[in-house]
């Protein structure tokens, strides 16, 4: 199985944090290893506390389901086939801003990220992502 570094997992962070910067929103940003373990993290001055632990489990939640944590939010709807999925693995989160990184085709974490609206929170996630392309 790849695993993302630490050096890929920083550049991920730090692209995250710019884009954060750029929208001047603060947010709580993580990056999990492709076993789903806590890889780096930044939490932004002034950004919510409760977002800590959900941008943990945005990143989880991407990893686990290897799809965007708001494509489980919308399986998991009520009649939905993934309806109350949140509740497994300890906890997910089912909307925007986790998102799985890939290196060469290979999934190898994902980026989790919480602090604002969850179109602000998916692209912050999103230039995450970019800067391993």
């Amino acid at each position: 199985m790849s695993d993302i570094t630490l050096e890929q997992a920083q550049s991920v962070v730090e692209a995250a944090h710019k884009a954060a910067v750029e929208q001047g929103t603060a947010m709580n940003i993580a990056v999990v290893d492709a076993g789903g373990n806590l890889k780096a993290f930044v939490r932004m001055d002034g950004a919510w506390l409760g977002s800590i632990d959900i941008a943990q489990k945005k990143a989880r939640t991407a990893r686990f389901f290897d799809m965007e944590s708001g494509s489980i939010g919308e399986l998991s709807q009520p009649g939905g086939s993934l309806y109350n999925i949140e509740v497994s693995n300890g906890g997910l989160i089912s909307f925007p801003g986790g998102i799985p990184l890939t290196v060469g085709g290979d999934i190898v974490g994902a980026i989790g990220v919480s602090g604002s609206t969850v179109e602000d929170d998916r692209a912050v996630a999103a230039a995450g992502v970019a800067a391993l392309s």
